[in-house]
């Protein structure tokens, strides 16, 4: 592979940029079914108790600029950072039409995502793959499609963690339950073979033993389940809290390991929910900071990138 300026997609779930979008959005997301009146209200105080609109834009941004420079200061190729969303603006065809637009034909295509699953990250490569269709572009794509046991991802959310326990007491420490967290999903895929939930076990486990965290004290649970009748992937958190907390826990440290950025699924279904069922429980719940463009897990990211392009060049050698 020779040195050239490659584009480096970056992309994300999106999310409304003020509460006039939350229709739109969720309309969006529900593939231009309408929403229940009483959902839209519902969904539009959850962004209304966080600021009035998704950060996730902002945050992802700042990721690809940061990513991209760090790249491009180790070598040897050049990186140009685009930004594409799921499910709102800039959407990722308006970023695929960028890249065209730019003359670029190499693309890594990265989800800002650490597991795979058909519905998360095949759905992004799938809107990757019509816009390219659609605008007849002839692009050199290579899409990372995991990396949620990379070692320095691990070691990120292990130092994160490490930071979270201060917010407790020195003797609350030894009773610190540690609670892994993921975006659930519906629990169908189980039976379709899909890798989502085996991947994001090994990632807990894997951080457990980079804390050394004792067995009995961490589990692996699911949050933000969607509205649908449909069965979906658990034990959910709002579930298990108040379940640890009749067992006597009184302390809980949230790692969310699905999720790498603030956005709604973190800063309402962690901050305020759960920790509102937690208090009501008598229990003292903390989260770990969100990744969001932390130096440590930018690292992380560019040796994922690198030694992705490195596999790619010796698969075609």
């Amino acid at each position: 592979m020779t040195q050239s300026e490659i584009a480096l997609l970056v992309m994300a779930y999106g999310g409304p940029n003020s509460l006039d979008d939350i229709e739109p959005y969720l309309l969006d997301i529900r593939g231009g079914r309408a929403t229940p009146p009483e959902l839209v209200e519902e969904i539009r105080e959850r962004y209304a108790l966080i600021g009035g609109r998704s950060p996730l834009l902002d945050i992802t941004r700042a990721q690809a600029e940061v990513l991209a420079a760090r790249l491009n200061a180790e070598g040897p190729y050049t990186f140009k950072p685009y930004v594409g969303m799921r499910h709102w603006f800039p959407y990722i065809r308006e970023a695929v039409e960028q890249i065209v637009a730019d003359g670029l034909q190499r693309v890594v295509a990265l989800v800002m995502a650490p597991h795979y699953s058909r519905m998360s990250i095949g759905a992004y490569i799938k809107n990757v793959e019509a816009a390219v269709t659609d605008l007849g572009a002839e692009l050199d794509i290579t899409y990372v499609r995991q990396w949620g046991d990379h070692p320095l991802y691990i070691e990120a959310v292990a130092r994160h963690i490490r930071e979270a326990l201060h917010a407790f007491a020195p003797e609350e420490h030894a009773r610190v339950k540690l609670l892994f967290t993921a975006h659930s999903l519906p629990a169908a895929i189980m039976q379709q073979g899909d890798p989502y939930d085996a991947q994001l076990r090994t990632t807990a486990r894997l951080v457990a033993e980079r804390l050394g965290w004792p067995e009995d004290r961490w589990m692996f649970c699911y949050q933000s389940a969607g509205a649908s009748n449909a069965k979906w992937l658990g034990p959910d958190i709002n579930e298990v809290i108040p379940a640890l907390a009749a067992e006597g826990e009184t302390a809980i440290l949230v790692a969310p390991v699905g999720f790498v950025a603030d956005h709604v699924e973190i800063l309402y279904d962690i901050d305020i929910e759960a920790r509102q069922i937690a208090e009501e429980h008598g229990v003292h719940l903390e989260r770990m900071a969100s990744m969001n463009a932390e130096p440590h897990f930018v690292e992380a990211l560019a040796a994922v990138v690198r030694e992705h392009l490195e596999q790619a060049a010796h698969e075609t050698a």
